[in-house]
């Protein structure tokens, strides 16, 4: 725990050979004494919307040249892949409300609510004040830094690939399973087409499946914040969310890397370095 901790870390190589970013928003595990003085669940609980790892998984960009953005903050204090808008009325005392939102709704907007599973995550409100101090604190440093990265590679390259790590419950993916379907281990959300090049995203797809890993799209995770507000392929800004089974490397139980993590992250790797080569200069993506 910390009293403020900073909101992100940030990777870089020596010199970026790809236009690729790498970005994990909700690994982040530094639980604010604020929030755990607050909350009224235990350690564990309160971590179970973390994306836990991730940012383990995909330490190896920066030895392929790309850079790789994580969360230092957890996501039950703040939601880096939520709109800085998207403040809850039911948690926030003055938010206001604009019009019906299913995120805010649920109790996940950027201020969430609650955890995974609908588990409330205080006993009364915080005020309009504290959100928006959380705000400044968390959500705007992490977005001016992702902004800025995905400026520079898209000034040194002529694009930005926008790589959106996150994992899923092992159990969202039962609705997914019928008619003996295998279930898939990643799901990859481009919005359906809107936030990235379909060309592209079948390569990102590719690299997944090359690994072995079996692979869907959009559904149940289309793509959240991050997706719809830097994907802009028209312009050869392109921002791709990558969904990954937890449960192909953790326990989800008890929040603790499976005995075989090492191997999978090697699956990663493998991974990683396909997806770095998708932004080399000699590899474009598409004529102009």
């Amino acid at each position: 725990m910390s009293e403020h901790p900073s909101s992100y870390a940030l990777y870089r190589p020596e010199r970026l050979t790809t236009s690729v970013v790498f970005a994990s928003p909700h690994s982040g595990c530094d639980y604010p004494a604020d929030l755990m003085a607050r909350t009224r669940l235990d350690a564990r609980m309160i971590r179970s919307s973390e994306d836990a790892f991730v940012d383990r998984l995909f330490t190896p960009a920066v030895d392929y040249g790309a850079a790789l953005l994580c969360a230092r903050v957890p996501r039950a204090y703040v939601d880096l892949n939520r709109s800085a808008d998207e403040l809850d009325p039911a948690l926030v005392e003055g938010a206001r409300r604009r019009g019906h939102n299913p995120r805010i709704a649920s109790g996940l907007g950027v201020i969430p609510r609650v955890v995974a599973g609908g588990r409330p995550i205080y006993q009364g409100k915080i005020s309009l004040q504290e959100a928006e101090a959380r705000l400044d604190r968390c959500w705007h440093p992490y977005h001016a830094t992702l902004q800025t990265l995905l400026a520079e590679v898209h000034r040194g390259f002529g694009e930005a690939v926008l790589i959106d790590c996150h994992s899923m419950p092992h159990e969202a993916l039962d609705s997914i399973r019928r008619n003996s379907r295998r279930r898939p281990d990643v799901v990859i959300g481009d919005r359906f087409g809107a936030s990235a090049d379909s060309q592209l995203v079948d390569r990102i797809e590719g690299a997944f499946v090359g690994a072995g890993l079996t692979v869907i799209r959009n559904a149940p995770f289309a793509g959240a914040y991050v997706a719809q507000h830097y994907g802009r392929p028209a312009r050869r800004r392109h921002a791709v969310q990558v969904e990954i089974d937890r449960a192909l490397y953790m326990d989800e139980a008890r929040i603790e890397p499976r005995a075989d993590f090492d191997a999978f992250a090697e699956v990663i790797r493998s991974v990683i370095a396909d997806l770095a080569e998708l932004g080399r200069r000699d590899m474009p993506l598409a004529a102009e």
